[in-house]
């Protein structure tokens, strides 16, 4: 059969044959996406960081707690200038660390309260930790989702971390990024645990009070964690408490109340107390936050608010040496070849764990003598 055209071969003629077509432009916006790229080829300079903070610049703000909570050595070595030029602004807020039981509802509570004080004129800082996953690290980050009310607030910044299977739930870096917040003016920070369930020292040793919320009908398979925690609490707060539930919570909270009175008095003088909120209808939150600034006044009588500021700080001094102890130690050239090594002579059986830690810490400490 001949070709319907002599000029062309017969197979361009086929009814397979694909058109061209136009041509589809990018899906991505080149020129935002060069502007963007220019913007972040490097580190900004401690001084562009410090101004953004203390000016709160909510972009560079989130950027300099994002360089606090990184652990490459190139940026800790900015942040830790950044964060010793912060200091003499730090010091001047409210620390509120919040805990309480899986569904006691302590989004809603936060943003129930935190709407509360942005009323009034307080300068929210909300540091919410999320649980990262054992298995790929990441985490949900939702806080933003949950409270929608109150991250549209223009004095109140919430903060999403990742607890990057830190003790107590806390992010690694939240007592740094708590000094970034008060150098940037806010006057009450918050900081959310993921919850009930691991040590919660970690957040005690870094706030002024220590709330801890609880739901009625929990049951008794809570108790073992409930008296640690406790024990820690300076108040103690029975949520969803509207509704048909009124009732069941006010039981509940005079039941913690008779518990409370079995426990010695905490080191601060105080006696924690018991009550009932509702962070849904807002019920007893402006009380509930009138309680805090009177466990502040307190305190600052007897003069145990400044005592345990103190004490955090020699925390704060002895978590760094720990810290950076464990990242030296894992950093050193020499030791994760010596590391390998040993992980094969563990693999064979050729040696023990604890034979292998100490010809590791020997090597080690052979190595960093004068």
């Amino acid at each position: 059969m001949e070709s319907l055209n002599p000029e062309k071969p017969e197979s361009l003629h086929s009814a397979l044959k694909v058109q061209e077509g136009i041509e589809q432009p990018s899906s991505l916006n080149e020129h935002g996406l060069s502007r963007f790229r220019k913007s972040h080829k490097g580190l900004l300079t401690v001084e562009t960081y410090m101004e953004g903070v203390l000016n709160f610049n909510r972009t560079v703000f989130s950027q300099a707690i994002t360089l606090i909570e990184s652990s490459l050595p190139a940026h800790q070595s900015i942040a830790q200038e950044l964060i010793l030029r912060c200091l003499p602004y730090s010091g001047k807020s409210v620390r509120l660390g919040i805990t309480g039981v899986p569904g006691a509802g302590k989004s809603t509570f936060i943003e129930s309260l935190g709407l509360h004080l942005t009323s009034k004129g307080h300068r929210l800082a909300v540091l919410a930790i999320d649980p990262s996953s054992s298995r790929s690290k990441g985490s949900i980050l939702g806080d933003k989702t949950r409270m929608e009310g109150l991250s549209v607030e223009p004095n109140a910044f919430i903060r999403p971390s990742p607890s990057a299977g830190s003790l107590g739930g806390v992010a690694r870096k939240t007592r740094e990024t708590i000094i970034l917040c008060e150098a940037a003016g806010f006057d009450t920070i918050f900081v959310e645990t993921v919850g009930v369930g691991q040590s919660e020292t970690a957040v005690h040793s870094m706030v002024d009070f220590f709330l801890l919320l609880m739901i009625s009908g929990a049951g008794d398979e809570l108790q073992g964690i409930k008296r640690g925690i406790m024990e820690m609490a300076d108040a103690i707060a029975i949520n969803k408490a509207d509704g048909d539930n009124k009732t069941r919570a006010s039981i509940a909270c005079t039941q913690i109340k008779n518990a409370l009175h079995l426990f010695p008095l905490p080191e601060s003088g105080w006696s924690p107390p018991a009550v009932t909120c509702s962070a849904a209808t807002g019920d007893g939150i402006p009380e509930l936050w009138d309680m805090v600034n009177e466990y502040i006044r307190f305190t600052g009588n007897n003069n145990y608010f400044n005592h345990k500021r103190m004490q955090q700080a020699r925390q704060i001094m002895i978590d760094y040496i720990d810290r950076q102890l464990h990242d030296h130690f894992y950093n050193h050239p020499d030791i994760n070849k010596i590391l390998r090594l040993k992980e094969i002579q563990l693999s064979k059986g050729e040696i023990s764990p604890y034979q292998a830690a100490g010809q590791l810490l020997e090597a080690y400490f052979g190595r960093n003598r004068d």
